[in-house]
C-alpha cells in the first residue's frame, strides 16, 4: 500500500479505509513514511476533512499505537479534563489539584504549545526542575501517592500522535477538528480513564473560531468517548479574549498560584470552578454541578489544593518554593508598554494575535526545534468592555531577545479595536454537552 496513492484519495476527497489510516499511522510512527508525504495527508485532510468513521478510526489506531494504562488497581475514579487551546489557558494547572484534593484521580498527560496556544508542559517546566518525562512506573506511583500526575507522552502512550502532534504545529494544519479530535481522544483513552471533562474553546483565541465549529468539536469527542465506554462532558468556553490576564508560561503558573490562593483574575477562577466541579461529578465526589463547584471552591478556600499542588511540583522534581516566592521562577529582563491611542471602550481584542505575540517573543514554537524562553510573555491590562484613556497600558510585554520584540508589538498593539460602543456580554461558558 503505497502512500503516495492514500494521499491522492484524500486529496480527491474520497474516504480512506481503516488500512489505509493504519497503513500511514503505522508508517509514520516507524518513520517509514518521511514528514513531507506525512505533511501532505495532513493537509488533505484539512483540507477535505473525514468522515466520523475514518475519524473513529484514526483515533483508535493512534490509540493503538502504543501501551493502554491499566489503572483499575487504583482505588476510585479516574478523571482527566482537557482543552483545546487558547491564550493564557493554564486551569489544568489549577484543577487538576484541587479534583485530586478532593479524592478524585487525575492521570493529565498534557501536550506543549500548539501554534498561538500555550502548552501546559511548557508552563510547568517553567517551575525549577519540574520533570514531565517521567516513565510510565513514575507516573503511576504519582498516582498512588498524590493522586495527579502532570507528564507529557512517554514513547509508550500513543507515539503516533506525539509525533503527528509536533508535525501539525509547524504545517498550518493545527485547526482541524478531525486532526484535533484524534489527537486529543487517542490520548486521553490511553490513559486508562473513566471520564474526561473537555474545555472547547470558541472566538478569535481559539482554533476554531465560529460556535457552530466548536460545538461540532464537542459532539465529536463526545461520540467518540461514548463508543469506547467513558462518560463525557464538553463545555464550549470564550476565548474571544484571553482568560485571565497572563499570557506565557512563568507569568501562568503565578496566575494559577494566585488563583489556588482565592485570588487570581475573576474570569479564570469561575471557570476553573466549573471544570473542576465537573471534574467531581463524574469522580463521583459530588452528587451534581451544584455540589461540585461549591466543592471545589472549599478546596481552595481550605489551602488543601495548593498543598496538593506543592506535593506535586515537589514529587516531580521541580521546586515548591516558587509557589510562594516568585522571584524564584524565569523573569523577563525588559518590558515594554502597549498603551491606548485613543480613549473609549475595549470593543474587541484579535485573541489569537496576543498568542502570536506571546510565540514571537520565544513563549511559543514556530519550528518543532525551537526552545522555549520561560520567562517571555504577556500581562494583559485591559479586557473586552473596559474603558481607557489615551496612554493607558493594554498589554505588557515580557521580553529578552531585542530582534524579537518588534513583530510582537506590532500584532500586541493591533489587537486592540477601541471605540464608543459598548459591546454585547459573551458568556463564559457558552453551552455543556453530554
Amino acid at each position: 500500500m503505497r502512500i503516495l496513492d492514500i494521499i491522492r484519495k484524500k486529496r480527491d476527497g474520497l474516504e480512506l479505509t481503516r488500512e489505509e489510516i493504519h497503513a500511514f499511522v503505522d508508517g509514520y510512527t516507524r518513520e517509514r513514511v518521511p514528514d513531507y508525504q506525512a505533511s501532505a495527508l495532513l493537509m488533505a485532510i484539512y483540507f477535505q476533512g473525514l468522515s466520523r468513521r475514518e475519524t473513529a478510526d484514526l483515533t483508535e489506531v493512534m490509540l493503538r499505537s502504543g501501551e493502554v494504562l491499566d489503572l483499575s488497581g487504583l482505588p476510585g475514579r479516574k478523571v482527566d479534563k482537557h482543552s483545546t487551546g487558547g491564550v493564557g489557558d493554564k486551569t489544568s494547572l489549577v484543577i487538576a489539584p484541587i479534583a485530586a484534593s478532593a479524592g478524585v484521580i487525575v492521570p493529565m498527560i498534557s501536550g506543549r504549545g500548539l501554534g498561538h496556544s500555550g502548552g501546559t508542559l511548557d508552563k510547568l517546566e517553567s517551575i525549577p526542575g519540574f520533570r514531565v518525562n517521567l516513565s510510565l512506573q513514575e507516573f503511576r506511583k504519582m498516582l498512588e501517592t498524590v493522586n495527579c500526575g502532570l507528564i507529557g507522552q512517554t514513547k509508550e502512550i500513543a507515539p503516533a500522535d506525539k509525533r503527528i502532534y509536533a508535525l501539525r504545529d509547524v504545517t498550518a494544519t493545527v485547526e482541524s477538528k478531525f486532526l484535533i479530535t484524534a489527537s486529543i481522544m487517542s490520548k486521553k483513552l490511553a490513559e486508562g480513564i473513566d471520564a474526561l471533562v473537555l474545555d472547547v474553546k470558541t472566538g478569535s483565541g481559539a482554533f476554531m473560531k465560529r460556535l457552530e465549529d466548536s460545538r461540532e468539536l464537542a459532539g465529536l469527542m463526545v461520540e467518540i468517548g461514548k463508543r469506547v465506554g467513558k462518560k463525557v462532558v464538553a463545555l464550549i468556553t470564550d476565548m474571544d479574549q484571553p482568560l485571565g490576564n497572563a499570557a506565557g508560561n512563568a507569568v501562568e503558573v503565578i496566575e494559577s498560584a494566585e488563583t489556588l490562593k482565592g485570588k487570581g483574575p475573576k474570569d479564570l477562577r469561575e471557570i476553573c470552578l466549573e471544570l473542576a466541579g465537573w471534574m467531581l461529578v463524574l469522580g463521583e465526589k459530588a452528587s451534581n454541578l451544584e455540589e461540585g463547584r461549591k466543592k471545589a471552591a472549599e478546596e481552595i478556600s481550605s489551602g488543601q489544593a495548593l498543598e496538593k499542588f506543592r506535593r506535586i511540583v515537589e514529587l516531580q522534581g521541580g521546586d515548591p518554593r516558587v509557589l510562594d516566592d516568585y522571584k524564584r521562577l524565569p523573569a523577563a529582563r525588559k518590558q515594554c508598554v502597549i498603551a491606548a491611542e485613543a480613549q473609549g471602550l475595549v470593543e474587541s481584542i484579535e485573541c489569537e494575535q496576543l498568542g502570536l505575540a506571546s510565540c514571537r517573543l520565544g513563549a511559543g514554537r514556530e519550528r518543532v526545534d525551537d526552545r522555549i524562553d520561560p520567562a517571555v510573555g504577556l500581562t494583559i491590562h485591559a479586557k473586552v468592555a473596559d474603558r481607557v484613556s489615551r496612554g493607558q497600558p493594554l498589554v505588557t510585554l515580557h521580553y529578552n531577545d531585542d530582534a524579537r520584540l518588534e513583530a510582537a508589538r506590532s500584532l500586541a498593539a493591533s489587537a486592540y479595536r477601541i471605540g464608543a460602543r459598548k459591546p454585547a456580554p459573551r458568556p463564559l461558558i457558552f453551552e455543556t454537552l453530554q
